[in-house]
């Protein structure tokens, strides 16, 4: 499968993957009938899905079974009239009926927009209208039902409504319905058929300032995520890669369905309510799990278990990304397993666009060397390109073309757009610096970073040095005014267990941060906290520190 999207699989350097690594875009590529149909024809019995759930539960799917419930799913779709164009929002958390859903969505050339079922009736409201959403098919749970249903009165676009794992007044039951729909769906054709420039997904990022944006991307975007599984997180023909994320978060599609699936590798879904290290470790071990990617929350607290425990007899690749990667992290997870953490960096807006790729030694904390394709450069405030080792915010330059898998705007919004992404440069919004190696080292959002006495400091370096000490389980760095210098940095703190807050603690917490990183980068005033205020994403909201701070 993959060598018919790619001119060459296999690179014996960096340098020979940057040169020649080329992604092939078939003619009205559609990733429901050109990978999963595909792949149905050539292996029915091929395994393409394992899922279970924290309650026992357990299914395996492969190529064949997707294809004949996706085509039943898009049967049922297209008989309440959706078509080409239509936007449908999936609220479906881990469910395995939402690759059904999605891929379904895809045959038919309906937009899906993934949705998290954190949101409330203000939330659900505003994505419903900002895009005019004709139909939600929402998981079975009380107060995800309530939520939808408070928001119909505000939301005139909304007809439909469909519910997966029950049934309810005023809701289509999917299940049922599924199951008498036709079982074969005819590839659409003429004005039916789909183009490589349609909408095909949807995103409402969850940014840290303002309201969502809405970030398109076209039916091309499946093959960008070729780089993303097959060469930063490493997949394997026939491997079972495991990716953290809701199906809610763009996330979920870096690492549950597109490039994995064109790559070969089966995709494993653990559907859980409350996250445990200690039962996310034992799925890792029980069901065989050959590559992982998580974000570095999600390291901090395995980490924090007896490792050793553990026996990882088929896990031999590890990435990270959704955040800023500690070394104290990589340190002890190697130190513990074995096996190094590969990070990488990008955005809803993107594909991978930087990573720690095979043939590079990571650099802890670092996010490694740009992807193929990626025109990468940093720009200072004066838009001039960065020397080594100076500050600059992330941009990519696409004067030579668009990496395939780059979006193509916001939704509704050429104002935004063009805001960010003008004179052929588009701006990340990130802050970085480049080592003398070409490695990429995080510095933190462009509207984050602290000037303290005439030093730019960026958060997260300092945060990297408040997290070795065992005491510090999260923190946030904020800056806040100061007639003398400016600003000066304050540090919001969750302990760990058996640490109580206090001003000795505080005084060692800053004299540790003095002596791992530059003196004046020191927490000036600490504050200790119960917990930060986070997006329904899980970032951290310093925003709403420093909003906080100056009432």
């Amino acid at each position: 499968m993959l060598n018919r999207f790619v001119s060459k699989v296999d690179f014996n350097s960096y340098e020979d993957f940057i040169e020649n690594f080329r992604i092939i875009v078939p003619r009205n590529f559609n990733f429901g009938y050109d990978v999963v149909d595909e792949a149905a024809a050539a292996n029915p019995d091929k395994i393409a899905l394992v899922w279970c759930d924290d309650k026992g539960g357990n299914k395996v799917f492969t190529f064949g079974q997707l294809k004949h419930f996706s085509d039943k799913t898009a049967n049922f779709f297209s008989s309440l009239g959706i078509r080409r164009g239509d936007p449908v929002m999936l609220v479906l958390k881990r469910r395995f009926e939402f690759w059904f859903c999605i891929l379904a969505l895809h045959k038919i050339g309906a937009i899906a927009i993934p949705a998290t079922h954190l949101l409330t009736p203000k939330d659900i409201v505003y994505r419903n209208n900002a895009a005019d959403i004709k139909m939600i098919v929402s998981v079975s749970d009380e107060i995800v039902i309530r939520h939808i249903e408070e928001s119909e009165a505000q939301s005139p676009s909304l007809s439909l409504k469909i519910l997966v794992g029950g049934s309810r007044d005023g809701w289509l039951d999917f299940n049922a319905e599924i199951e008498r729909a036709p079982e074969f769906f005819p590839r659409p054709s003429g004005d039916s058929a789909t183009s490589n420039s349609d909408i095909m997904l949807l995103y409402f990022t969850s940014g840290t300032t303002g309201m969502p944006k809405m970030v398109q991307h076209d039916f091309t975007y499946p093959l960008g995520h070729i780089l993303t599984a097959k060469y930063w997180q490493n997949v394997q023909e026939d491997g079972l890669h495991l990716t953290v994320a809701d199906t809610g978060w763009a996330k979920a599609v870096w690492g549950k369905i597109y490039g994995q699936w064109i790559a070969g590798c089966a995709v494993f879904v653990y559907d859980y309510e409350r996250f445990e290290p200690r039962k996310l470790l034992d799925v890792l071990v029980k069901y065989g799990i050959t590559s992982f990617c998580a974000p570095p929350t999600i390291y901090r607290f395995l980490i924090k278990e007896d490792l050793s425990k553990y026996r990882f007899n088929k896990l031999t690749y590890c990435a990270i990304a959704g955040e800023p990667l500690n070394p104290e992290v990589y340190a002890q997870f190697l130190k513990a397993t074995g096996i190094r953490l590969m990070e990488g960096y990008g955005q809803t807006e993107s594909t991978v666009a930087i990573g720690t790729f095979p043939w590079l030694e990571p650099k802890p904390g670092s996010m490694g060397k740009p992807s193929p394709r990626y025109d990468i450069d940093l720009l200072n405030d004066d838009g001039k390109a960065c020397d080594v080792g100076e500050e600059g915010q992330i941009v990519v330059r696409t004067g030579k073309g668009m990496p395939v898998g780059m979006f193509g705007g916001y939704y509704r919004d050429a104002e935004l757009t063009t805001a960010v992404w003008h004179d052929d440069i588009y701006y990340t919004g990130d802050m970085a610096w480049r080592d003398e190696d070409g490695y990429y080292w995080f510095v933190g959002r462009a509207d984050d970073l602290i000037k303290s006495s005439g030093y730019r400091i960026g958060p997260f370096e300092v945060e990297s040095a408040l997290i070795e000490h065992p005491a510090v389980i999260e923190c946030a760095i904020t800056p806040v005014p100061d007639p003398l210098r400016g600003q000066v940095v304050k540090a919001s703190i969750v302990l760990a267990k058996g640490y109580i807050a206090g001003e000795e603690l505080a005084h060692e917490l800053q004299a540790h941060v003095k002596k791992v990183t530059a003196p004046y980068k020191y927490p000036r005033i600490i504050e200790f906290v119960d917990e930060l205020p986070k997006t329904i994403s899980g970032k951290i909201r310093r925003v709403a520190i420093r909003e906080k701070d100056e009432k």
